[in-house]
């Protein structure tokens, strides 16, 4: 039964998606940014949680917004392959008794949400009783436990599927899984787009590949901040906090990426098919990689935290955009479209740029964010 969330703190929104594409449940807040080097500092010396700051999102310059138009042409067709292959594993869950018929997608802020988007339209298009919301989790933190106390005051706990981007380390992965067991004794169900580490219970590939949204920040995520999470801002049984970016309202490309990647899922067949058994053992054999990767990176670059290192192309990228990255590893500084972005990036930033294919393993690209002394 639905029922009005009227709090002051937990009145939900759209951002600048479409009302019927998603719920966010999170609590608009006003923050001073902090400046890089400064957020950098507090968090590696453990003064303060990086969910307590935030820095100015960056502008795309226009040979920026370039490549992620380049990236669309290449990567939009198979976007709308693993969205459809994801709402065809859903589905036959579905099938199998698994997952209720009722299907609610918590995508997990602020990466999730495209392929929540994306999930919720297409799953409706297929005939799936589905909605759609936004939630915010935290590192060390957990999940925001009023917005899925009220999503579950509202939808049935055995229809819950969690959707984010791509999988890194596995770290969100396993805040997700103890926050999830601690709120309703149960494992969670995690769809991602690519899963590299081998760590989500379904995915479209295994494959580190450019996926065009994950190069941008709020301009491709609904004008929304990532979460945040400081006791001044956000009271007792308040939604986690997030900053609505207008500044970036004029390059807002949040609808147009989305209806173009439904525009191309309306054209494909029903269902792609996968080999369950097939999947089970990829994924094994990703997370033993991965594991690996992070290690051997840590042991070269002598790292003692490993939030330090940042896998994936996505989070490589967007690590460049918003920390202070030491050197960026990739798999190769050849003509691989999927680096363009993130090779402008750093060339644009003066980032140290090494190849390095005998370290990257299931990754293209790696960043390892600065030490502060």
């Amino acid at each position: 039964m639905n029922r009005p969330l009227t709090d002051i703190g937990k009145r939900p929104f759209s951002g600048s998606y479409l009302s019927t594409d998603v719920e966010f449940l999170l609590k608009p807040v006003a923050l001073e940014p902090t400046p890089v080097e400064e957020k950098e500092r507090r968090i590696q010396a453990g003064v303060t949680h990086y969910s307590e700051m935030i820095s100015e999102e960056r502008r795309p310059d226009a040979r920026y917004l370039s490549l992620f138009e380049e990236s669309c042409q290449l990567g939009v067709p198979r976007l709308a392959r693993d969205i459809r292959s994801l709402a065809g594993q859903i589905l036959e869950l579905v099938q199998q008794g698994r997952l209720n018929r009722e299907i609610t997608l918590c995508s997990l802020v602020r990466a999730g949400v495209p392929y929540g988007v994306l999930l919720k339209r297409d799953l409706a298009r297929l005939g799936a009783d589905v909605t759609h919301f936004g939630i915010s989790i935290i590192r060390d933190r957990g999940l925001d436990e009023a917005a899925m106390g009220d999503v579950l005051a509202r939808r049935p706990v055995d229809g819950v599927i969690f959707v984010d981007g791509w999988t890194g380390k596995g770290a969100i992965t396993a805040e997700l899984t103890e926050s999830w067991r601690a709120l309703t004794d149960r494992e969670p169900m995690l769809a991602v787009i690519a899963d590299p580490c081998g760590r989500a219970n379904l995915c479209g590939s295994r494959e580190d590949w450019l996926i065009p949204s994950g190069i941008l920040g709020g301009n491709v995520s609904g004008l929304i901040s990532r979460s945040i999470l400081r006791s001044d801002l956000i009271g007792p049984g308040d939604y986690h906090g997030c900053i609505v970016l207008d500044h970036l309202a004029d390059i807002d490309l949040s609808r147009s990426f989305v209806d173009r990647v439904d525009v191309a899922l309306s054209s494909l067949a029903d269902r792609v098919e996968l080999d369950p058994e097939a999947e089970l053992s990829a994924a094994a054999r990703f997370r033993t990689e991965a594991d690996r990767t992070v290690a051997a990176v840590a042991k070269r670059f002598g790292v003692q935290n490993r939030n330090r290192i940042k896998p994936g192309i996505a989070e490589a990228t967007r690590a460049v955009l918003r920390r202070r990255p030491d050197c960026v590893l990739v798999r190769s500084l050849g003509q691989d479209p999927d680096l363009a972005a993130l090779i402008h990036l750093c060339r644009q930033d003066g980032v140290d740029l090494i190849a390095a294919p005998e370290l990257t393993g299931p990754y293209r690209a790696i960043t390892l964010i600065r030490e502060t002394k």
